[in-house]
């Protein structure tokens, strides 16, 4: 049984991984008004790098100008912006590790206060944004464009040196409104079965081979379940299969807790097993949620994973990868103090935002 300290080889790429530790993509809100990166956000990213992990992810990155979410939030959708990814790709690859940009449209999840127009959606859905209260259907054209702008985003990472990007299926998000049977009502080629509802998805996939190299790896991150948008797990599972023909590197679940079975399927065991039985090592999996030690990630690697990514972890040891070779290895958990996270490369700014999450600041 493979080690979270092992070296890992994409056997299509040939990409070789120092070790199975990935940092997960994370908000920092740390990016400049126009996407491009700051010198905070790079800085950040780069600690990880010398920290030992062996993949490291940007935050989850818009590809057009209206798909940003938050104030402070990445962008890879304008030539501007090659200078600081070329910066931070050439910074994680001299450092030894493997970098991965995310690339995602925030959806129904875009304030219009933010990007100027109505939120747009799968179908027309309610926001929390005070400006509209509803998201527009997009046009059958419109998401074809869309297509073209994740596929324009993955050859701009590759022009600026990563090694992929990981499409941001999970969390909420446009891809994850469309596989959704609560977001997602069309009754179009883009609705109603879930080959219909996954067609955004797999199309972006094959669009983004079309325009980037042989080597260039290309994963996905759903979240195996997400129940107020109509995400099932049967679903997620079914999906699975058709990932798996859709020639991706790897497949990224991201189960918020590892040590926590679903919460609508009638199985006790975890959702890694569940999904590695399902993979029958067809793809690489990631999975990720509240791992903290060496034990733990040994644990979801014994569950069927073939690396382990942690966000918690690295925001509060950015050497966490390097300490894997320790069975013993049980880090401080929240709360931090703010001279920590100050200390592991963290701005104010970045710091400032971690506030918002319950318990994680003194």
């Amino acid at each position: 049984m493979a080690a979270p300290a092992d070296s890992f080889e994409f056997l299509r790429t040939g990409k070789k991984l120092r070790n199975r530790a990935v940092v997960a993509a994370m908000t920092n809100k740390q990016s400049n008004e126009d996407g491009s990166l700051s010198d905070e956000e790079i800085n950040w990213l780069l600690r990880r790098a010398d920290g030992g992990f062996g993949i490291v992810t940007t935050a989850a990155s818009h590809v057009v100008r209206e798909g940003k979410g938050w104030d402070g939030e990445m962008g890879v959708w304008g030539d501007h912006q090659l200078q600081g990814l070329t910066r931070l790709a050439k910074g994680i690859r001299e450092r030894g590790a493997v970098s991965l940009g995310q690339i995602f449209h925030g959806g129904m999840r875009c304030p219009q206060g933010l990007t100027g127009v109505q939120p747009v959606s799968a179908s027309v859905n309610p926001t929390s944004d005070s400006d509209t209260g509803e998201t527009r259907a997009l046009e059958d054209s419109e998401i074809e464009e869309l297509v073209d702008a994740f596929a324009a985003a993955a050859a701009r990472c590759e022009k600026a040196g990563f090694d992929g990007v990981e499409i941001h299926g999970a969390h909420g998000y446009l891809i994850c409104q469309f596989l959704g049977l609560q977001t997602n009502r069309r009754e179009d080629r883009w609705g109603g079965s879930l080959e219909n509802r996954a067609r955004f998805l797999l199309n972006i996939i094959e669009r983004i081979r079309q325009v980037t190299s042989e080597d260039f790896l290309l994963g996905v991150r759903i979240s195996p379940e997400y129940n107020n948008i109509g995400v099932m797990l049967e679903d997620s599972l079914d999906l699975v299969d058709m990932l798996v023909k859709s020639g991706i590197d790897y497949l990224h679940i991201s189960c918020w807790d590892c040590f926590t079975p679903p919460t609508h399927y009638d199985d006790p065991r975890m959702l890694t097993e569940i999904f590695a039985e399902r993979l029958a090592n067809r793809l690489p999996m990631i999975s990720c949620g509240a791992v903290w030690s060496t034990a733990q990630a040994q644990q979801v690697m014994d569950q069927g994973a073939d690396l382990v990514a942690v966000a918690r972890s690295a925001i509060g040891h950015a050497d966490w990868a390097s300490n894997l070779g320790d069975l013993d290895y049980d880090p401080q958990r929240p709360p931090f103090t703010t001279a920590h996270l100050e200390s592991q490369g963290l701005s104010p700014k970045f710091v400032e935002y971690m506030r918002a999450w319950k318990g994680f600041i003194a």
